[in-house]
């Protein structure tokens, strides 16, 4: 999934140690705010340091974020995760591929159908349109205003 904003709120670095494997490990979270008539505005984090320095997210950045949500259990309550695999940094204004606002160009599909010859016959005549009935403006019956 992805998502293009400006960067709005640079959260502060966490870090920790694993009790699983006592690796250290650091996370740190962002918010992205959408250009759209009624913006959007989401929270993602990004897991490790070597992401953070590679991804160098700054303050008022236009960046495309591609994630993953995923779901986690603690204490008998679900929290969601957004996690950035990929940021790209985008130039205000440039359209985001595959966004549902954004005009596309039409799929390829299968090669046009071939047109089947038609039989030679004369041409059906068509009918003659029958005529309206006369409108009556003065009819007490009709309650329409047109």
């Amino acid at each position: 999934m992805e998502l293009q904003g400006k960067v709005i709120v640079v959260g502060e670095p966490r870090s920790g140690v694993s009790k699983a494997t006592g690796n250290p490990w650091m996370s740190q979270d962002y918010v992205i705010e959408t250009h759209e008539q009624f913006p959007k505005r989401m929270m993602f984090n990004v897991f490790g340091e070597d992401k953070i320095k590679q991804f160098n997210i700054q303050m008022g950045e236009e960046i495309n974020v591609f994630f993953d949500i995923n779901c986690r259990e603690y204490q008998g309550k679900y929290y969601n995760d957004i996690r950035a695999w990929r940021v790209d940094r985008v130039q205000p204004g440039q359209p985001v591929p595959n966004d549902p606002d954004m005009p596309q160009a039409p799929l390829p599909t299968q090669a046009p159908p071939q047109p089947q010859p038609q039989p030679t016959q004369a041409p059906a005549q068509q009918p003659a349109p029958s005529p309206q009935p006369p409108f009556n403006q003065g009819d007490p019956e009709d309650e329409l205003p047109f």
